[in-house]
């Protein structure tokens, strides 16, 4: 056996250099090393590596205390391994390889989903659902049947003193691990350890002090004003109500158009020749119902200088108001600096490239009550080449476009759905033998019926479905930084988090529901924190903003209300005709500027 040393690890990693902290991949494969072969201390400078081949060697364990914060890849197939657990500290591992290791059981293949939380691929399959499956739902089975054993037979001594609670914490975890059943025999081994962790775990969180955040929380508390429940219609009594979600406060639309509409246009959509679907402007005084948000003023722009003179009276009358103004100023000083760039660039010009009437029932022009309810373009990656698509849903079908030819390059029906909301993510398509997983963009799309279905637009295959809920959906939006994280709002007043996992190449999937929200009206819009969407969710609903803790962990429950409501001044202008708490835009213009 060859020992390890500097001179070849550059030898055996790539990119050629003279650098351990450059190398990104390192194949040590078949060389006969044991634990004791591999020098941590010269391994830790590989802070780069992503990729490692270690197979065919005659490792028991990995090292406890090798830290690869890069490490992404780790080939262990062909060795002699025991104790999973040593592999813990590689907790931005995504591809894992373990097979012909003949001590590895089912139980410890359960310990390395636990343990390893970024791992997605195993043993050349996709894991990620039931992975996920066990670091939450599973563990919040075992969480519940744990405390079930505290309530029952524990309690906190009067005195707390180290000796005591020493002697508390291994009675409580010898019983709990007793006690708890849940799953099949075979992973009993797991299911104890997996209770041992959760038991200390919990000990911990009743006898450590509160964080300080908690308490200025509690205190603020009593400031935040929460209005009233916005007043619905009741749908049983109101025969006028349909599946349709009303995302808008606006008039109805007027039922001709051409006579009824105060945006008057010589637009008309037709068809050209050919099999495109693209339209071009023709025939005047034919145009299609807009919906407006709220009552529009239809009076006459003023001019600029009736403008002018309108703010150097309100600059007389109102003297003070700069002054006002210059002391707001330091509480809003972290947005100052959106509002000076924005300043300085010039007005944005639009220019319209194409016009297309894609979703009309049957293909016909004529159709004008169709209406489009959600639109998202494609995020740009590797994987795609710079694609610039765009998806679009309304009516019974999807049409995914190329914005940069307006040609409609997919098109997906289905017969009696509606489609309310759509979003793009990317997931991880594993392939056959040893050939590593690739990235795949997917589009999901729900609406009328409740059921989410999953596209793969570039091979042209709708490949699965699942229902998210017995009522309509009206919101979807994937996690941007875990793309199997799907987010599901409903019309039964639910926001529900899915993980989707990822794809095989016959399209094998698998769905577990993660969390359900409360939301006290329709949610209407979900925005994640760009910095943090693994922990908090907005949403705009038709009774205000609000927001969520969606972090998944040890002491999460998967049912939860609402961390807080995010109130407007405008809400103290409320009265019985007035109602000013629905939010019908939601964006992040920057990481805390929302």
């Amino acid at each position: 056996m060859e020992k390890i040393t500097e001179k070849l690890l550059l030898e055996k990693g790539s990119p050629k250099t003279n650098k351990l902290e450059q190398i990104t991949t390192l194949n040590l494969s078949k060389m006969g090393l044991k634990l004791e072969d591999l020098p941590v201390k010269l391994l830790s400078r590989l802070r780069s590596l992503k990729r490692w081949d270690l197979s065919g060697n005659r490792l028991q364990e990995f090292p406890k205390s090798l830290d690869l914060p890069a490490l992404r890849y780790l080939d262990l197939s062909d060795n002699q391994m025991e104790d999973v657990t040593t592999l813990e500290s590689l907790r931005g591992l995504e591809e894992l390889k373990m097979d012909d290791n003949l001590y590895i059981t089912v139980s410890d293949n359960y310990k390395l989903f636990v343990l390893l939380p970024n791992l997605r691929i195993y043993n050349s399959k996709d894991v990620t659902t039931s992975a996920n499956h066990l670091r939450y739902v599973y563990s919040d089975n075992l969480r519940t049947r744990m405390i079930v054993v505290w309530e029952r037979s524990f309690s906190l001594p009067d005195l707390i003193s180290a000796e005591k609670m020493s002697s508390l914490e291994k009675n409580f975890v010898r019983a709990a691990c007793q006690q708890v059943k849940f799953g099949p025999s075979s992973v009993a081994d797991f299911t104890r350890w997996r209770v041992e962790i959760l038991a200390k775990e919990f000990l911990r969180s009743l006898t450590e002090p509160k964080d300080g955040k908690d308490h200025t929380e509690n205190k603020e508390k009593p400031d935040v004003s929460t209005p009233s429940k916005r007043k619905q219609t009741d749908p049983t009594t109101d025969a006028t109500i349909s599946l349709t979600p009303r995302k808008k406060l606006r008039a109805d639309l007027p039922k001709s158009p051409a006579q009824s509409s105060p945006h008057k246009s010589s637009l008309r959509l037709k068809p050209q020749t050919g099999t495109q679907t693209r339209m071009s402007p023709l025939k005047p005084n034919r145009v299609p119902p807009t919906p407006t948000k709220g009552q529009r003023r239809t009076e006459t722009p003023r001019s600029s200088t009736e403008v002018q003179q309108a703010k150097e009276k309100e600059r007389k009358e109102n003297p003070s108001r700069k002054d006002a103004k210059a002391a707001q100023l330091p509480r809003n000083a972290h947005v100052q600096p959106v509002i000076k760039a924005c300043s300085k660039t010039q007005p944005v010009s639009l220019k319209p490239l194409h016009v297309l009437q894609c979703h009309s029932k049957q293909d016909s022009s004529e159709d004008f009550s169709t209406q489009l309810w959600a639109c998202a373009f494609q995020p740009l990656s590797e994987s795609n080449g710079g694609s610039r698509l765009v998806a679009t849903c309304g009516g019974d079908s999807v049409c995914v476009i190329d914005c940069e030819t307006g040609m409609v390059m997919k098109k997906y029906k289905v017969p009696g759905e509606e489609f309310f909301s759509l979003a793009w993510s990317t997931v991880l398509m594993s392939r056959r033998g040893s050939a590593p997983s690739q990235a795949c963009s997917i589009l999901a799309a729900g609406g009328k019926r409740g059921v989410v279905k999953l596209i793969h637009p570039r091979d042209n295959v709708a490949y699965g479905e699942f229902r998210a809920s017995r009522k309509p959906l009206s919101v979807l939006r994937f996690n941007h930084r875990r793309g199997n994280f799907l987010f599901t709002g409903s019309y039964d007043n639910k926001i529900a988090m899915w993980d989707v996992g990822g794809v095989d190449s016959h399209y094998n999937f698998k769905v577990v529901q993660l969390l359900t929200l409360e939301v006290g009206a329709t949610p209407l819009h979900i925005c994640l924190p760009p910095a943090a969407p693994d922990t908090h969710l907005l949403t705009a609903c038709e009774d205000g903003l609000h927001c969520y803790n969606t972090q998944l962990g040890a002491n999460s429950t998967t049912k939860r209300s609402k961390e807080m409501e995010i109130t407007f001044p405008i809400y103290k202008e409320e009265d019985k005709q007035h109602n000013y708490h629905t939010i019908d835009g939601l964006s992040f213009l920057t990481d805390d500027v929302v």
